[in-house]
């Protein structure tokens, strides 16, 4: 099984073409290649498909195999695979991922993609479709409760769940302790991915994710566009901020006008291989 291996800002994912690659049981492939120690390693994998809604399909699966909706640094990843292997030679593309479609911009310097610009769409913040079990019809600065102690979160969708909680001191954050029980509480349905934010000034946060199947990852493009909506909402900052994860930075900006956030950031790949793989 043929496989690339890329990342943005440390989110790294296995990619693969689907329009020549053919896998039955995907949910255990994807756990068997993520795996670290005995596969290739990442936060999951995508497969890049044929589409008749879009130029392409993301079909993305976190490492514990379950599908997910949607991956910011994910979607940026694919959009440089297509044009790098000449898949397409449009600067300007459309990827579906889970029946959403994406919008992006492809910046190219000696024909590669260097970084890529994503319409991520309009925030979701309605609590019933986030979804969060809440008493407020938006879920803003709402009390929360986890293991005794209680947060303040704001929760958003972006095609995805996050609850983001806004607190002091993120690099001492037990984030492995107390992620899981924020990603498993009673109010969120289909469970919740959870950004631990700092805020720095008024266009710059630091920003820890514990993502939701797969646990703390070095960056989560969706939970930036989470954070900043986050951000906006609580007066925390202006509508145009560089969140800096772990694995680096990544430029988020509201336009509060036509309410569409827009995401910028890199797309690098870092090997390729064949990993061995039979179906039962």
């Amino acid at each position: 099984m043929k496989f690339t291996k890329m990342q943005g800002c440390g989110n790294d994912y296995v990619y693969i073409n689907g329009f020549t690659e053919k896998i039955g049981d995907k949910p255990a492939f994807v756990r068997a290649v993520s795996d670290r120690h005995f596969g290739v390693g990442g936060d999951g994998a995508i497969f890049i498909n044929p589409s008749e809604e879009a130029d392409f399909e993301m079909e993305m699966y976190n490492a514990d195999g379950t599908r997910a909706e949607m991956c910011g640094n994910g979607i940026r990843c694919v959009a440089k695979y297509v044009y790098d292997k000449g898949l397409t030679d449009k600067k300007q593309i459309s990827i579906v991922s889970f029946g959403n479609v994406k919008f992006v911009d492809l910046y190219v310097e000696d024909g590669l993609v260097r970084s890529v610009k994503v319409n991520m769409g309009a925030p979701v913040l309605e609590a019933k479709k986030v979804p969060v079990k809440s008493a407020m019809e938006r879920s803003v600065d709402e009390p929360i409760t986890v293991k005794g102690k209680e947060y303040r979160m704001t929760c958003v969708s972006m095609g995805n769940p996050h609850a983001v909680v806004f607190m002091e001191n993120i690099a001492k954050l037990d984030i492995a302790s107390i992620g899981p029980l924020f990603e498993n509480h009673e109010v969120f349905p289909n469970r919740t991915n959870t950004e631990f934010v700092e805020v720095v000034d008024r266009t710059h946060v630091n920003m820890r994710v514990w993502e939701r199947g797969t646990g703390e990852t070095l960056a989560c493009g969706t939970g930036c566009c989470a954070t900043v909506a986050a951000c906006v909402l609580n007066g925390l900052t202006e509508d145009e901020v560089t969140v800096r994860v772990l694995g680096g930075e990544i430029d988020i900006r509201w336009d509060r006008n036509k309410n569409l956030i827009y995401m910028t950031g890199s797309a690098e790949t870092v090997f390729e291989g064949e990993f061995p793989w039979e179906e039962d």
